[in-house]
């Protein structure tokens, strides 16, 4: 009996160290992250939990809007480290938001992600999704650090640059009309005469995650300083008005949807705007004033959006001149059809929905514009998953399109 225990005891023993002679495979040591880094511009505020598999658990965090139930956190941005060649899987965690009082999920939003290995040149990466609305990413270290987000960040360092550029052509003002909550400045960025006879509206990134906005902005702003013939038509036609970075705090916060004060700045534009709660939209009231007064009120305004559908929502009519409004945007949507590579089409409005820049400034300033939405995850017009590059691509188009439009008032 004491002889048969010896003899397996030895057959046991044999096999822990020759598995893979017995068919058996040695377990693999899961991949080791040094840190996950979320302290650098733009960063959003993300906590990390690494599994026993070595799956690196992302925790996003939300931000709340005030006296609602409404909470969201979409965006992330944060950089990876550990060895080159290092393959990790990731899981987005707090993907379970609240949008107008109702439970959502961005899970279905998130078919691809963006990722770079200095932080400047980015390349789209397909996610995979399972059941639960759980939302994985993998990923192979191209050198000691990775960084990854949900679009290509556009952040204010890079709005400065930009500024700082074209502040030098004669045709470019760049005017300060408030400060955020936090103390940051808005500008106004002026493009050619204010004395044309069409003046257009532009703001982009009233929520902060959306950073397709500011490039598209980008694009648009750069075609009309270019030095051909098309830019100077375009520009002797209209002057182009344009509020890059609406929501500066959150940007720079890494938040996903709300101002500091809680407020989503492209709601309530039924009313005034509470100079506390909101100063960012306040001095956007204050300097609309100014304009009408002036004589330079807008003929169009569009308010520059990421969402997972791309499409155009038309400001909610007023009774009284609703047709007009509505025939005036289906006429744009086929000019950004024929400009751009626009494919996803128009929303029609409805009284139920809430208050957005657009219907504000069409109810109470007489502007006819709309929300402009531009799809994080497919650009079905080129067939391919978007970037900074595609975007400001479209914001070339733009300026074409917004031409042709007064060009038929």
């Amino acid at each position: 009996m004491t002889a048969r225990i010896i003899a397996l005891n030895v057959w046991l023993f044999a096999g822990v160290f020759l598995g893979s002679a017995f068919g058996q495979e040695v377990a693999k040591k899961p991949p080791t992250i040094a840190y996950l880094d979320c302290l650098f511009e733009n960063a959003s505020p993300v906590w990390y939990e690494v599994s026993a598999d070595g799956t690196i658990n992302v925790f996003l965090s939300y931000d709340h809007e005030r006296l609602s139930p409404n909470r969201a956190a979409g965006h992330f941005h944060f950089a990876i480290e550990a060895k080159k060649g290092e393959k990790f899987t990731l899981e987005l965690k707090n993907l379970d938001n609240i949008y107008n009082g109702r439970p959502g999920s961005v899970a279905k939003e998130l078919k691809a992600l963006v990722v770079s290995a200095d932080g400047q040149e980015w390349k789209s990466v397909e996610t995979r999704s399972l059941a639960g609305d759980r939302v994985l990413l993998d990923v192979e270290m191209p050198g000691p650090k990775l960084y990854i987000a949900r679009v290509e960040p556009y952040r204010i360092s890079d709005l400065d640059r930009f500024l700082a550029r074209i502040k030098k052509s004669p045709v470019v003002e760049v005017t300060t009309i408030g400060k955020t909550v936090e103390s940051r400045e808005l500008e106004i960025v002026r493009v050619g005469n204010p004395q044309a006879t069409h003046h257009a509206f532009v703001r982009a990134r009233a929520h902060p995650w959306e950073a397709g906005g500011n490039w598209v902005a980008q694009g648009l702003i750069e075609r009309l300083l270019k030095d051909d013939a098309d830019a100077k038509k375009f520009r002797d036609r209209y002057c182009l008005w344009v509020l890059p970075m609406a929501n500066k705090d959150g940007v720079a916060r890494g938040r996903t949807r709300f101002n500091s004060k809680g407020k989503d700045l492209n709601r309530d534009w039924d009313k005034p705007a509470d100079e506390r709660l909101s100063p960012e939209n306040y001095a956007l009231e204050r300097w609309l004033e100014q304009q009408i007064k002036a004589g330079r009120r807008p003929s169009l305004a569009l308010e520059l959006h990421n969402d997972g559908n791309g499409m155009l929502h038309p400001a909610r009519p007023p009774m009284a001149n609703g047709q007009i409004h509505l025939d005036r945007m289906a006429r744009f949507e086929k000019l950004l059809r024929k400009h751009t590579w626009f494919t996803e089409g128009s929303r029609k409005p409805s009284a139920a929905e809430v208050s957005t820049l657009p219907d504000g400034l069409l109810a109470r300033f007489a502007i006819d514009g709309a929300v402009h939405e531009f799809n994080c995850q497919w650009i079905a017009g080129l067939k391919e998953r978007p970037l900074g590059r595609h975007w400001l691509q479209y914001g070339e188009g733009l300026a074409a399109a917004i031409h042709d439009y007064f060009g038929t008032e």
